[in-house]
């Protein structure tokens, strides 16, 4: 792809005089790696950070996020592989994001101007261990950790002690809402007022005596001559008529049987008592114990209550949310969110900060995007870009564009360094952001500077639209084979192998299938690819011959001598079914096996029952 001529000959690369010297550092193996500025963000300076971030959010045009897990997968095939349809691949990522766990989360507010070649970007890097602080034993708080995962990180000096004891946590909205039932929350709450209508008559006599009781209640706190009487006089009142003291205000509790109830008890009072506030008590089991109603002196007293219990309110969710408070806020923003590894990294998402995942891909994608309206995964503009695609690697594919493209760019981190900010953590948003700037100006999709054009979006709206995964999955049961020479071809004619000999390489394997049968003699009649070491999967070119093979390994005929050696075969569906079973053990070959041999128990099982007519019963003998 020709250089473009509207773009300056100079390639520029910068940052602010502040940050210059800490652009670069010098490894321990003499290379120059870059050292951008990053925040790094704890439980210690996480709420002084909060309102940092929410204003670079807002006034920036992009989001990127970046993740640092646990790990991803335990074995080789559970990575996602060129064969995997969307909906195999959405199960691995569901398996790998409920197993492991988010230590780092990087994020970087950023905006990029056309006019300037300017990428202008705000980096965090939270740091997450998520724990019971609310003590509520909800939910397991246990996860599964790769070692070579922990490799790297301790390779760019991550810090495990400050992780685990300074480490932001935080709770789902699901589980956020669990834990709200069962330590509830001491503020009014906005219950649906019913007409007089609709309640019954053991309605009408709750609310008449409750409205009788409060009615007197206020009548003695109003009286003149109480401030006269001594403490045994007030003591006694108060005994008689249940009242105590809310802070410096009076209050009274109402003893409630359920959540009917504490919605009369509310509707009663808003109806009838302009300076009177109620308050839910909640029970140690959840629901509500009891309701206080508070009485304030005037307009103003009772607002300023009200603001302060919304403080309360407001303080208490904060606690419970951690981190995710980040997460709300970017979902609320509506900016596009940025990211390279969408399906694993969004399925991490939605598994730690929404709800548990769903079991299929279709649900998967809704709840998603009922958070996120506009999710961009750099991979799909990386494929626009000539061989680009073969890049997994961030630096590698930057690099790559540097040299083949003149996109001159200059990075603008406007924050200032300190070397504790300059260690190798959560530099992948910042090669994100850049990354997907230089794609935008090298395929022209960035209009001018957005202040001018308000109303133009940075990108069309069909030019980068929401993939799952870097490898293009397909609706359809067709899928590319072999990532050398991709190929389309339908998941019928795939075939898994497992019970070969042992340390047999792909083409032997391949060549004693070919002497096995004449039907597999024929040239290009299939192809042979190991999985792992213990599982290989066949490829046939021809339609209708993953059939015939598989009913031949299945009776013995055609292929009496590789069954008889223990070769055994399964199609497609049952590595799908597998994937949906999570039965994803080490070897690919024990989970096809283990997943056979409970299917076919389970269906001799259920082959026949017994039929005893004196066992059946008559319903008309009741």
């Amino acid at each position: 792809m020709p250089p473009f001529p509207m773009l300056r000959r100079r390639f520029l690369c910068t940052q602010t005089s502040s940050s210059i010297s800490s652009f670069f550092n010098q490894n321990s193996g003499g290379l120059r790696r870059p050292q951008w500025p990053i925040k790094q963000v704890t439980k210690s300076n996480f709420s002084d950070s909060l309102d940092e971030i929410k204003s670079h959010i807002s006034n920036s045009d992009f989001v990127a996020v970046s993740l640092q897990n646990t790990g991803s997968y335990s074995s080789p095939w559970h990575r996602i592989l060129p064969f995997d349809t969307s909906e195999t691949a959405y199960l691995k990522a569901k398996y790998a994001a409920e197993k492991f766990q988010i230590l780092q989360f990087a994020v970087c507010p950023f905006s990029v101007r056309a006019s300037s070649n300017k990428l202008t970007a705000h980096p965090f890097n939270f740091h997450l261990f998520q724990r019971d602080e609310l003590k509520i034993r909800a939910p397991c708080y246990s996860f599964s950790c790769q070692s070579s995962y922990l490799a790297s990180m301790a390779r760019e000096d991550f810090d495990f002690n400050l992780c685990i004891y300074d480490g932001i946590s935080y709770l789902s909205r699901a589980q956020e809402s669990a834990a709200k039932d069962q330590i509830g929350s001491p503020v009014s709450s906005a219950y649906k007022t019913q007409s007089p209508s609709s309640r019954s008559v053991a309605d009408n006599v709750f609310v008449e005596r409750i409205k009788s009781r409060v009615g007197h209640w206020i009548s003695a706190c109003k009286r003149s001559d109480m401030k006269a009487d001594d403490a045994l006089v007030n003591s006694l009142r108060k005994l008689i008529l249940g009242g105590d003291e809310y802070g410096s205000r009076p209050s009274l509790n109402v003893d409630v049987c359920s959540e009917r109830q504490v919605q009369l008890v509310f509707e009663m009072v808003k109806s009838h008592y302009e300076n009177v506030v109620p308050l839910t008590i909640p029970a140690k089991g959840g629901g509500t114990q009891s309701v206080r109603v508070v009485l304030t002196s005037s307009k103003e007293d009772r607002d300023l209550l009200e603001k302060d219990l919304k403080n309360m309110e407001d303080e208490q969710s904060k606690r419970i949310r951690g981190f995710r408070e980040v997460i709300d806020f970017i979902s609320t923003s509506q900016k596009p969110v940025v990211v390279h590894n969408s399906l694993n990294d969004f399925a991490f998402i939605h598994s730690k900060f929404i709800s548990p995942l769903p079991l299929t891909l279709d649900e998967f994608r809704s709840s998603l995007h009922s958070v996120f309206h506009d999710m961009r995964d750099i991979n799909h503009l990386m494929k626009e870009v000539g061989h680009l695609n073969k890049y997994s690697n961030l630096p590698a594919a930057i690099s790559y564009l540097k040299r083949k493209f003149f996109a001159p760019l200059e990075i603008d981190i406007p924050k200032k360094a300190s070397m504790e900010e300059c260690k190798n953590h959560g530099h992948n948003v910042v090669r994100i952001s850049e990354l997907f700037a230089r794609l935008c100006f090298i395929l022209k999709l960035t209009p001018e500077d957005q202040h001018h054009n308000p109303d133009e979006p940075l990108l069309k709206p069909d030019s980068n639209m929401f993939n799952l995964g870097s490898n293009s999955f397909q609706e359809t049961d067709d899928i590319s084979i072999w990532t050398d020479k991709p190929r389309k071809i339908s998941i019928n004619n795939l075939v898994f192998l497992w019970g070969f000999r042992s340390g047999i390489s792909a083409g032997k394997l391949k060549n004693t299938l070919c002497k096995s049968h004449d039907v597999l003699s024929e040239d290009d009649a299939f192809d042979v690819r190991f999985v792992d070491k213990n599982c290989a999967v066949v490829v046939f070119w021809k339609n209708g011959l993953s059939e015939w093979f598989l009913d031949a390994i299945g009776s013995g005929d055609g292929l009496r001598e590789l069954a008889a050696e223990g070769l055994m075969a399964a199609g497609y569906d049952t590595y799908k079914s597998v994937c949906e079973s999570e039965i994803l053990g080490a070897d690919l070959a024990d989970s096809l096996a283990e997943f056979d041999r409970v299917s076919r128990n389970h269906s001799e099982e259920c082959a026949e029952v017994y039929w005893n007519s004196e066992l059946m019963i008559n319903f008309d003998d009741l």
